[in-house]
């Protein structure tokens, strides 16, 4: 053997490093707020501004805040999409960017984690529409990625 294959130089990358139990994903991320408070949603609702009130809640979802400020955030949503009626559902879908349509998705995959009754109905025919304006790209990148709401 050469003298050169014995050598440890080419090895750039720690491997070590890429662990997974201890792979942290986008750690330099960080969210100073912690989205819109419950009354500026509301006043969004009470002037009919639903797709607004959806905006804002897409724009800056909690995704490493702690469990009590993920469910709310998450309480927001559920109650600015129960607003919606079934004819108006495409043309918010169609003023979303694709980033904004993805946290919706994940919104919904969340409330399908955690079922009720009354919400069920309204979950389907959302999932209905955004899979049909993002695709399955959008529902692969949702579903692949480690970021939860």
């Amino acid at each position: 053997m050469s003298k050169a294959s014995q050598s440890t130089n080419f090895r750039k990358v720690n491997v070590d490093d890429l662990d997974e139990d201890r792979f942290q994903d986008d750690a330099g991320e960080t969210h100073e707020s912690s989205g819109p408070s419950e009354t500026d949603v509301q006043n969004l609702l009470n002037a009919k501004k639903t797709t607004e009130a959806l905006k804002l809640l897409l724009k800056n979802p909690p995704y490493s805040g702690g469990a009590k400020e993920k469910s709310q955030a998450f309480a927001l949503v559920l109650r600015v999409l129960t607003q919606y009626k079934s004819a108006e559902i495409e043309g918010t879908m169609k003023q979303l960017s694709t980033d904004e349509v993805d946290v919706l998705l994940r919104y919904l995959y969340r409330g399908f984690s955690e079922p009720t009754d009354s919400t069920c109905g309204t979950l389907l025919s959302w999932h209905e529409k955004v899979v049909a304006a993002g695709g399955l790209g959008s529902v692969m990148r949702v579903l692949t990625d480690r970021k939860s709401v």
